[in-house]
């Protein structure tokens, strides 16, 4: 029962902070920290199935017209054309992202160097209100440097969201566009990510103590929370909001970084 207790509220982190621009893995390891869990990867990037989940049914019309564009091999409509840019943007996301698990995610299970990549997310989430918004036109640099992004956000404390929204208004597309190609660029680096993580990582999963009830109890809680989270940073973005999240998470970083050198 505590495992599950446990699971369900990491999904509601998960949930809260996968779609505001403030880390949900950063989130997540504070409190797995705080639980003095000891979670494999697998379980983070799970965990990520209830808002992709939500991802889906939020864009279910642009995805249902991608795919038909696809099948009819039409690159040439607004939809169309989202094809390429999103397989392109997919690259850099995938190499960085397997180069951070391979090399660098042991680096960041502490609190200190989470701290400092909140305060280095924060930046350019701040940064991201001085983008012009001068078009809708994303072409294959703008998708290149959004997937970058994308890469760079597996660093726990980095915001996924915040990157690549904060990287696509310094481009200067207009918000309404950032949103929805940033959120449908996310579909295929959480599906990558958690087929290859599954296939690294299925026997570590129960040495934890975390079944299949408490995973899917995550999940669920990601889901229901996610949506309402998705809905909420819509409206904000569209007020030319975006930027105050950054101020969160700027004292959130400090406020790590001061508990690690005090010796928390």
């Amino acid at each position: 029962m505590e495992k599950l207790v446990e699971t369900i509220i990491l999904g509601i982190v998960q949930g809260l902070t996968e779609w505001f621009p403030i880390s949900s893995t950063g989130h997540l390891k504070i409190f797995e920290c705080f639980f003095n869990l000891s979670t494999p990867f697998l379980f983070e990037i799970a965990l990520h199935i209830g808002t992709l989940i939500v991802v889906v049914l939020f864009f279910r019309k642009d995805i249902k017209n991608i795919l038909s564009a696809l099948a009819h091999l039409d690159f040439k409509t607004e939809n169309g054309k989202l094809i390429p840019l999103i397989i392109v943007g997919t690259i850099p996301t995938t190499i960085i992202g397997a180069i951070y698990v391979e090399f660098l995610e042991s680096a960041f299970q502490t609190i200190l160097p989470i701290g400092i990549a909140f305060i280095i997310g924060g930046t350019l989430v701040y940064l991201s209100k001085t983008g012009k918004e001068n078009t809708d036109n994303i072409n294959y640099l703008a998708a290149i440097l959004i997937g970058t992004a994308q890469g760079i956000a597996t660093i726990h404390g980095i915001s996924r969201s915040g990157a690549t929204i904060a990287v696509a208004l310094l481009l200067g597309l207009r918000r309404e566009k950032a949103f929805k190609f940033t959120f449908l660029l996310s579909i295929p680096a959480i599906l990558g990510a958690l087929a290859l993580t599954f296939y690294k990582e299925r026997a570590m999963l129960a040495s934890t103590g975390i079944g299949y009830t408490e995973l899917a109890a995550g999940v669920v809680a990601a889901m229901l929370v996610g949506y309402f989270a998705l809905k909420l940073l819509q409206r904000i973005l569209a007020t030319k909001r975006f930027h105050y999240f950054a101020f969160y998470t700027w004292v959130l970083g400090a406020l790590l970084i001061a508990f690690s050198l005090s010796g928390f």
